[in-house]
């Protein structure tokens, strides 16, 4: 009987290392945001080697069908507009221990 073996995988440190990892993936805990009618789930993934951000968005829809529709227009009107600009930031932007000098000057002051 011949077995399959493959290579183990290391976890990452933000991994779940449980059931949600996947045979070529990791999952970390899912972080829920919550508001008024609306909620979402953001769970980061390592799938090969490269991180990624799932997200998922429920958001309650207006029982009229036309004002549902244009609910649903500008939900991936908006969702496009965060893609283009969560994209589009540079590797740099968002470094911790960044210099800011006019923070750095009020706290001298």
């Amino acid at each position: 009987m011949a077995r399959i073996q493959r290579r183990t995988t290391d976890h990452p440190d933000w991994c779940t290392r449980d059931h949600r990892c996947g045979i070529d993936t990791h999952r970390s805990p899912d972080i829920v945001v919550d508001a008024t009618g609306a909620r979402g789930i953001v769970t980061r993934v390592r799938a090969g080697d490269r991180d990624y951000a799932e997200i998922t968005i429920r958001i309650r829809l207006d029982h009229r069908d036309p004002i549902a529709v244009r609910q649903v227009g500008l939900t991936l009107h908006l969702i496009r507009r965060l893609m283009n600009a969560v994209t589009a930031l540079r590797p740099g932007t968002l470094a911790t221990g960044a210099h800011r000098p006019a923070l750095d000057r009020r706290q001298a002051a």
